[in-house]
């Protein structure tokens, strides 16, 4: 693994929004690592198996199958292995309640999925320059959610 390129993971159950991401991070002018699953279950098994080698930020769909996106911000804010990595909710849902839940169960930033290519380009390039040593969900709401 190259130590120098960001790690990142995509937890998403649809293969559509895999491959969609994929694209994006192919674009973006950092340098970057990127593994996917399909659901939190295996984020979570995938997460028990990296042996110190955790992402860097994980990219966390709120709708998957097995285990939710939600469940598995609570496992992970809970491990204290785990519970440093920056998490960035990956959602369609604009719900203030999936919001504010995640908010306040420690996510570090919520995007709602844009449809168009340049618009999760911009989103996630935004995403990734964030210096993550001073963007921490207890700054304040207002720095939560990407507007793109």
């Amino acid at each position: 693994m190259d130590i120098n390129a960001l790690h990142i993971v995509l937890a998403e159950d649809d293969e559509d929004d895999r491959a969609f991401f994929r694209e994006v991070m192919e674009e973006v002018k950092i340098k970057t690592k990127v593994d996917t699953v399909n659901d939190g279950q295996q984020l979570m098994e995938y997460l028990a198996k990296a042996d110190g080698h955790l992402p860097d930020v994980i990219f966390l769909d709120l709708n998957m199958p097995r285990k939710s996106g939600i469940e598995c911000l609570e496992e992970i804010r809970a491990n204290k292995k785990l519970k440093d990595i920056s998490i960035v909710i990956y959602s369609t849902s604009s719900a203030e309640e999936d919001i504010e839940q995640t908010f306040l169960k420690g996510a570090n930033i919520y995007i709602r999925k844009p449809n168009d290519f340049g618009k999760l380009k911009e989103a996630i390039a935004h995403v990734l320059s964030i210096n993550w040593q001073y963007h921490t969900s207890r700054l304040n709401k207002d720095n939560f959610i990407l507007v793109i």
